[in-house]
């Protein structure tokens, strides 16, 4: 009885290892050697009134799942709005132009004109290179 009961208790430990790997969707985005990346993180703080962006969108896409989010180089169209606190509805939503190079991490950023006020621009804090991207 002690032996039913113990194969009952270590028989689903073993069927992990037998499944198989999932296909990955036809539509999932796969990176070679090269790509860039754009993040609304500051690289570091330290420059007045300027605070993270959140990144809207970057083209056609948006509702990423990942920080840094991958693109691919080229020109882009990002849009980007500033988290402030107690604005009803969050801030407007700035557009730039930009040309990614590759193997280049971009930190966009909101450039506020005090520390109160609603105005504010879109900068880019600092661009670094990617380890280990080739170009």
């Amino acid at each position: 009885m002690r032996k039913v009961l113990l194969f009952a208790v270590l028989a689903p430990l073993a069927l992990p290892g037998c499944q198989t790997e999932t296909p990955r969707p036809a539509t999932a985005l796969t990176w070679g050697s090269t790509w860039s990346e754009v993040t609304g993180n500051q690289y570091v703080g330290g420059v007045l009134f300027r605070r993270d962006a959140i990144i809207e969108r970057i083209d056609n896409r948006g509702a990423f799942n990942s920080d840094p989010i991958r693109v691919e180089p080229g020109k882009r169209q990002i849009q980007v709005s500033a988290p402030v606190p107690g604005w009803p509805g969050g801030s407007d939503i700035k557009v730039m132009e930009l040309e990614l190079q590759a193997c280049k991490r971009y930190y966009i950023n909101a450039q506020f004109e005090n520390n109160v006020s609603q105005n504010w621009s879109v900068v880019i804090g600092y661009v670094d290179t990617i380890a280990g991207c080739k170009a």
